[in-house]
């Protein structure tokens, strides 16, 4: 999905289905995303607001790279209350990245992660 805009929001949807957790992803205007993956133009803050269908206490405490050094992305924020988290992308270095959200649970101790969405840089 490309971006045209200095931020964009997408919505992460943890649901259960046969008790194993399900991600899905959709712009802010409701348009699926269906890997999550999206393309960034220009420097952007990609912010991720967890929608959490589960009933099991979901919150973002983090994402894991696989490529942490590669620069195509920059920072990542947590909000306090881990229902929010940002991605800092000066889209100074062009490439892909690819990464997977951390989240807790007030069911255990167990951390979840998500399938690898990515952000590819396309710098003017």
């Amino acid at each position: 999905m490309p971006n045209s805009n200095a931020s964009l929001m997408i919505n992460v949807i943890v649901t259960l289905v046969q008790g194993e957790p399900t991600f899905s992803y959709q712009s802010i205007s409701g348009d699926p995303l269906p890997s999550g993956d999206i393309t960034v133009t220009q420097a952007s803050t990609i912010t991720y607001r967890l929608i959490d269908n589960t009933g099991k206490g979901l919150k973002f405490i983090g994402a894991g790279f696989s490529t942490p050094f590669d620069g195509v992305v920059d920072a990542v924020t947590v909000s306090s209350d881990g229902q929010y988290l940002q991605l800092l992308d000066t889209d100074q270095t062009a490439g892909e990245t690819k990464f997977q959200f951390v989240l807790s649970n007030t069911t255990n101790s167990l951390f979840l992660l998500s399938p690898d969405p990515q952000v590819r840089n396309e710098p003017d």
